[in-house]
């Protein structure tokens, strides 16, 4: 039996992704050649990339990162902690530089434990990268902003 290749869905000829609404969590469908262009939710027309980690608890983190076709990298961090609260500024930066072509988000280990169980979080700050539901790469403690967006570059859509 011949071996044939996934391709992604094309609208028009062009391939797209399928991507959440932070604020709504609409699925819309986009094509790849017109993330950099800001595009708007469907349903709710906010902007679909907002500058910023997106903070997620478990249902956003379900529909925002474990569904998601483009790459999440998520910030496991806690307020208690010296290096995450260092790392937030970088991490804010990297978000502004790296999107469209992936999302960054944050889940707080104290207000969402059962996520920091979920994902044998042994150490804060952790960052792992996400891609359709599986996790890709990991790295703990915190890093400074051009050697964290070049590791982070490597998982771009």
């Amino acid at each position: 039996m011949p071996c044939v290749a996934a391709t992604r869905p094309q609208v028009h000829g062009m391939d797209t992704l399928i991507l959440t609404c932070p604020h709504c969590f609409a699925a819309n469908r986009i094509p790849t050649a017109k993330l950099g262009a800001s595009p708007n939710c469907g349903r709710c027309h906010r902007a679909l990339f907002v500058g910023a980690p997106l903070a997620l608890d478990e249902p956003g983190f379900d529909s925002l990162v474990l569904k998601s076709e483009l790459p999440v990298i998520v910030d496991f961090w806690a307020p208690w902690c010296g290096p995450c609260i260092q790392f937030a500024p970088t991490y804010a930066a990297a978000a502004k530089r790296l999107e469209p072509r992936m999302r960054l988000g944050k889940v707080d280990t104290e207000a969402q434990p059962q996520l920091a169980a979920r994902f044998a979080i042994r150490s804060i700050p952790t960052i792992a990268v996400f891609k359709e539901g599986r996790e890709l790469a990991r790295i703990s403690g915190a890093r400074t902003l051009e050697p964290f967006v070049q590791w982070a570059s490597q998982f771009q859509a």
